[in-house]
């Protein structure tokens, strides 16, 4: 049974940081580039960073170059999101996405990150 669970998220004053996981069961995790996205109450839903099955490469939204880190463990089968310097405008559900050459897809249940003061 495929499973990505995502945690972390939470209430943090702007400025602040967080760091989110999702933990993947179920899948060859190694041969998938992870994703995570993330949607805002009335908005569409927004690529934030990608890594690629290796860890080699990655890619992020304009609005979180510099602030945003996307890492990978593939002996833990876990993606990760530093977020730092957050801001309002972050507010939204993240969600970790496991792709296989646009073949095959899974998403998780999302994790909500409020940035507020």
């Amino acid at each position: 049974q495929v499973q990505l669970v995502e945690s972390g998220g939470g209430l943090v004053q702007p400025g602040g940081s967080l760091r989110l996981s999702c933990a993947a069961s179920g899948f060859t995790f190694s041969m998938y580039s992870m994703s995570w996205y993330r949607q805002a109450p009335g908005k569409e839903r927004e690529l934030v960073a990608l890594i690629t099955s290796t860890g080699d490469g990655t890619n992020y939204a304009d609005s979180v170059k510099g602030r945003f880190t996307i890492s990978r463990d593939n002996a833990k089968k876990t993606v990760y999101l530093q977020m730092n310097s957050l801001k309002p405008e972050d507010t939204a559900v993240y969600c970790c996405n496991a792709n296989y050459f646009g073949r095959r897809s899974h998403w998780g249940q999302g994790t909500q990150v409020t940035v507020s003061s």
